[in-house]
């Protein structure tokens, strides 16, 4: 027996019960439901129906579904609605490969950039099944669901288009993986804050521009990271400890930095900071914000003042990567499931060995090493990845502050 599709799309003024009032329409109908989609833009919607029924000359179904579209007809006049049918030979569809999430940031998003970015997928061979917005503002995200595309070759080509627009565009699988990534695990110098604190402490001790030359010499990979912080912490020697308290004072947190450390706590995340930098300063960061886990150097301290020197095993670019491996172990979660977030070049092992990479306004090296980039201001972006829209943070700080 063979089997057909009809296809049937409403579009109209959004209002209650417009779902409803279809399908009890269908139900009176031998069919099944094979697909729905809905959207909703401005107070106007958009509500698909794919349904499925037995076809062939000896079923009598050209009576049943002249039925069924007259009663469609008569729903969609009586709703105020438009309404579009058109029928298929076969409910059964391609399996397609390579089904993948395509999130895009822009601040602006301009028309050019979608129109870009769909070029580029429809060039690949690919198709576009779904788009949806998940925030507004700070900056605009739209989420869309692609398939038939190798998701290497993908990421390559929407990287050029998204250097070309001045918008960020990542990759990712769509699969169960992608929704239980749930360590999160962030360098804290330019990334959960502005600026580096080592630079606040060289401030107050006069050897600023210094010590400013040879963090960014790390930062571009030119120069071994623990060489790197001994050289500038011995520039530190003699400074006193009452310093301390006045750089947690001077510490500015990245715009969004509340926002995605306390929407990842609601949703049961763990959240994870390593840092170049000293306990003595990210020790407060953790008590603020509610951080589960942290990974610093310790400045040596004696008799109230600074030795020049940093105390234990420093963490550096292979051990920020040990670092997330022993968070994930303490959090009974797999490496598969972790996210690595930094933007110098001793995130880079970090990067590389969590289950997403991402690069948050980095230096070239990291952008090129890590699964996708985020080059806004606003750290809360990193949900949209995550396929967390800003409506659903939104009611739930408004929850909570009821």
């Amino acid at each position: 027996m063979d089997q057909r599709t009809l296809l049937i799309t409403l579009t109209g003024p959004d209002r209650p019960g417009v779902t409803s009032r279809l399908f009890a329409v269908l139900s009176g109908f031998p069919v099944t439901v094979a697909d729905i989609e809905q959207v909703v833009i401005r107070g106007r919607l958009t509500l698909g129906v794919l349904i499925a029924y037995a076809g062939g000359p000896s079923t009598g179904t050209g009576t049943t579904i002249g039925g069924l579209w007259t009663a469609v007809e008569h729903v969609a006049e009586d709703l105020g609605m438009e309404v579009e049918l058109s029928t298929g030979s076969s409910v059964k569809e391609r399996r397609r490969r390579g089904r993948l999430s395509i999130s895009v940031l822009g601040q602006p998003l301009q028309p050019a950039a979608i129109a870009g970015i769909a070029g580029r997928i429809a060039a690949a061979g690919a198709n576009i099944d779904r788009i949806e917005r998940l925030a507004q503002w700070p900056v605009t995200s739209i989420e869309l669901s692609v398939s038939g595309a190798d998701p290497e070759t993908l990421r390559a080509e929407l990287a050029l288009e998204a250097a070309l627009q001045e918008v960020d565009v990542a990759v990712q699988r769509i699969s169960l993986s992608r929704r239980a990534k749930r360590l999160i695990c962030m360098d804290v110098d330019s990334t959960l804050i502005q600026g580096e604190v080592i630079e606040l402490l060289a401030a107050h001790a006069g050897c600023l521009d210094e010590v400013a030359r040879v963090t960014e010499e790390a930062m571009r990979g030119e120069l071994d990271f623990a060489e790197s912080l001994r050289r500038r912490v011995a520039l530190l020697e003699g400074l006193s400890a009452e310093v301390f308290e006045k750089v947690r004072r001077e510490v500015v947190l990245t715009p969004g930095a509340r926002t995605l450390v306390r929407t990842l706590k609601r949703l049961d995340y763990r959240f994870a900071i390593v840092s170049g930098g000293f306990t003595q300063i990210t020790d407060a960061l953790v008590d603020d914000l509610g951080i589960d886990y942290s990974a610093a150097n310790t400045l040596e301290v004696a008799d109230g003042v600074l030795t020049g020197r940093v105390t234990g095993e420093i963490v550096d670019r292979p051990g920020k990567a040990r670092a997330l491996e022993r968070f994930a172990t303490a959090a009974g979660i797999p490496m598969s499931q972790t996210v690595a977030i930094g933007d110098g070049a001793n995130d880079l092992d970090m990067i590389a060995a969590a289950g997403l990479g991402i690069a948050f306004n980095a230096k070239p090296v990291v952008r090129q090493a890590a699964d996708t980039t985020v080059n806004t201001p606003y750290l809360d972006s990193i949900l949209y990845l995550l396929g967390i829209p800003r409506d659903e943070i939104e009611a739930a700080d408004a929850e909570d502050a009821s």
